[in-house]
């Protein structure tokens, strides 16, 4: 009997609440190696797909109280690593290029306030691409945040090219809604 099948979901799920640290050891055991692969798939750097996993077992625990799975809990976790993943890939594409721009430009209050609306600008964008189904978000990350060709992502994810273009129509579609008041300003 191989180490995946001792331990159900259920089992490991029931004692998350109440004795976290075997709860723990027993799903990092089980998933680990799968959320590196699947991070791998995303970024192609085993290093940082170690460390996002590793964080997203951090975050479980962390939230060990209040986790409720509706799914299995490959699937939640799979979700989780995704997610986390693109999160890395977002926060790590957009920042200050300039942080002397930054500074010259709060020292006036013009550029203070162009400063402000910059910030709610990119929270504004930050919060709608999280909002992204995850197909979506994941096409849409790849091909902004990751540079990636429309060819690389559908060969990539073992998609068409069509449903490459179809899934980043619609995230631009919900991005451009999310960001509109913005637009409606300028």
């Amino acid at each position: 009997m191989t180490f995946e099948n001792e331990h159900s979901d259920e089992y490991i799920l029931g004692l998350l609440p109440s004795n976290d640290s075997l709860a723990m050891e027993l799903m990092f055991r089980k998933y680990y190696a799968y959320l590196c692969q699947t991070i791998v798939r995303v970024l192609n750097d085993e290093h940082t797909a170690e460390d996002l996993a590793q964080e997203v077992f951090f975050d479980v625990w962390r939230k060990r109280a209040e986790i409720s799975v509706t799914t299995s809990l490959r699937a939640y976790l799979r979700r989780a690593s995704v997610n986390k993943t693109l999160n890395f890939i977002r926060d790590r594409k957009i920042k200050w290029d300039d942080e002397d721009k930054l500074a010259s430009a709060a020292s006036d209050t013009a550029g203070i306030a162009l400063d402000l609306e910059g910030q709610d600008l990119e929270r504004s964008i930050h919060s709608a691409i999280d909002l992204l189904p995850e197909r979506c978000r994941l096409v849409f990350t790849l091909s902004r945040f990751g540079e990636m060709s429309h060819l690389q992502i559908a060969n990539e994810l073992n998609i068409s090219v069509k449903t490459v273009e179809n899934q980043m129509t619609k995230a631009l579609k919900m991005l451009k809604a999310a960001i509109g008041p913005f637009l409606r300003d300028s």
